[in-house]
C-alpha cells in the first residue's frame, strides 16, 4: 500500500490536473464508480488503477479492481490521505484511473450518411463541455469537434460532467483553417449554426439526417468564418430580460429538437 503524499509515482498522476501534464503524456484522471466503469465498459486504455480499500465500500467497485487485476492493469492500493491528494469529488468513492486519451484527427474523418455531429467553437467552461458531451451520448451523437481555443475535455470538472460519455462520444480538435477545407471535401455534412440573430426558429426548423450542429462560445457566439459554412442558422427564441441561455442549456434544448425529428415525433 502506497502510504507517502510524496511518492513519485502519485506524484505524476495528480500532475494530471495540469493541462500541460496532460497534454505533455496524453493521459488524463478519471475518478468515480460511474465514470471507471464505463471506462472498462468502453475499453477505453486503463493505464493504472488506483484505489482506496477503506473508501471503495461499494461491491460494484471491488468487482472493477478485481477486473483489472485479472486482465494486467497495474493496480495501487493507497490510503485515505493519498487518494484524498489525487481526489476532486467532495465524497470519494475509492477508485480512479490513469486513461490514455482518444483523439481522431479531422483529415481521417468522412461522414457517414445520417450522422449527428456537434461543433463547439472556442468554448471555455470545462464544466458545459463535459455536460455537452453528455447529452451527446443521450441522443445519438457520436462525435464532438472541437474548434479553435476550447478547454480540454479530460479536464478533471469535464470528465466528471460527461458521467463518462467522455468514452462514448468520439473527439476531434481543429481550427477553422483546417476546417474550412475538410468541409469542402465533405459537403455532404451538412452545418446548422446558431445565433440569436437568426431569422429561423430553432423549432420550425427540418434538420438535416447528415448533420453537424455548430455552436459559438459563451461570450462571443459564432465567428463570421464558420457563419458562412452554415448551410442554415437557427436561434431560440426568448421572452426574459436576459439576453442569452447558458451554451449546454442551449446545445442540449437544440440536440433534442434535433432528435426528436428524427424519432418523429415531431
Amino acid at each position: 500500500m502506497i502510504t507517502s503524499l510524496s511518492n513519485s509515482t502519485i506524484i505524476a498522476i495528480r500532475k494530471l490536473h495540469r493541462l500541460k501534464d496532460r497534454r505533455a503524456t496524453g493521459l488524463f484522471l478519471a475518478e468515480g464508480l460511474r465514470v471507471v466503469g464505463q471506462a472498462f465498459d468502453s475499453g477505453a486504455e486503463i493505464r493504472q488503477l488506483v484505489f482506496c480499500p477503506d473508501l471503495l465500500v461499494s461491491e460494484y467497485g471491488q468487482q472493477l479492481v478485481e477486473r483489472a487485476q485479472k486482465t494486467g492493469i497495474d493496480c495501487l492500493e493507497v490510503n485515505e490521505a493519498v487518494f484524498a491528494s489525487l481526489a476532486r469529488k467532495d465524497t470519494p468513492q475509492g477508485i480512479a484511473a490513469v486513461i490514455a486519451q482518444r483523439w481522431q484527427t479531422l483529415e481521417s474523418l468522412t461522414p457517414q450518411e445520417g450522422e449527428l455531429w456537434v461543433g463547439l467553437q472556442a468554448v471555455q467552461n470545462p464544466g458545459n463541455l463535459g455536460t455537452i458531451l453528455r447529452t451527446c451520448d443521450a441522443v445519438g451523437a457520436t462525435r464532438l469537434v472541437l474548434l479553435d481555443d476550447c478547454t480540454d475535455p479530460y479536464d478533471p470538472a469535464a470528465v466528471k460532467a460527461s458521467m463518462g460519455s467522455i468514452f462514448t462520444v468520439k473527439l476531434t480538435k481543429t481550427h477553422a483553417e483546417a476546417f474550412q477545407p475538410w468541409h469542402a471535401l465533405h459537403t455532404e455534412m451538412n452545418i446548422v449554426g446558431t445565433s440569436d440573430h437568426a431569422e429561423e426558429d430553432y423549432a420550425q426548423t427540418a434538420y438535416p439526417q447528415t448533420c453537424l450542429l455548430l455552436m459559438g462560445s459563451e461570450r462571443q457566439g459564432l465567428p463570421d468564418e464558420y457563419i458562412q459554412l452554415c448551410a442554415k442558422m437557427v436561434r431560440i427564441p426568448m421572452e426574459g430580460a436576459c439576453d442569452s441561455l447558458n451554451l449546454a442549456v442551449a446545445t442540449g434544448i437544440i440536440l433534442y429538437q434535433i432528435y426528436n425529428q428524427r424519432r418523429n415525433i415531431l
